[in-house]
């Protein structure tokens, strides 16, 4: 059976217990990622990163994709709190799915909403911006 596999940095039992039971992922392991060119909508410059505790999803393609496991971790954790998130991919054809959600998320704003005074809250045109902290970028190893 053909399978990819996708890495995801954080607490490394919140992981588990979010991925686990998930239909389509096959196996998750803990260890250390090393990647290259790590980047963040915070620090956009590419850099290498070692040793960053995480977990390898290995999944079935044909039951589950990395949009979907992308959305199931920030339905779980908040990209905008820095708390060591990283996505990090093994294959060329998972960049610009990464790429392209990561900068969805990252542009995404607070909804507006309309109170019964009239008053906007979450004002899109408003200077304060949510930061996205989520790490990026290509697995170089990870090490169980």
């Amino acid at each position: 059976m053909y399978t990819k596999k996708i890495y995801f940095s954080g607490d490394l039992n919140e992981l588990q217990k979010i991925f686990s039971g998930v239909n389509g992922v096959l196996k998750i392991s803990a260890g250390n990622i090393t990647a290259q060119n790590v980047s963040s909508y915070v620090n956009p410059a590419p850099r290498n990163a070692e040793n960053i505790s995480g977990v390898e999803v290995e999944f079935n393609p044909k039951k589950i994709d990395v949009s979907t496991l992308l959305d199931i971790l920030f339905s779980n954790l908040n990209p905008y709190e820095e708390n060591n998130l990283g996505v990090y991919y093994s294959t060329g054809e998972d960049a610009p799915q990464v790429e392209l959600y990561m900068n969805f998320v990252a542009n995404k704003g607070k909804c507006p909403a309309v109170t019964s005074a009239a008053l906007t809250l979450n004002d899109p045109n408003s200077k304060i911006v949510r930061k996205c902290y989520v790490n990026f970028g290509r697995v170089k190893n990870f090490l169980p």
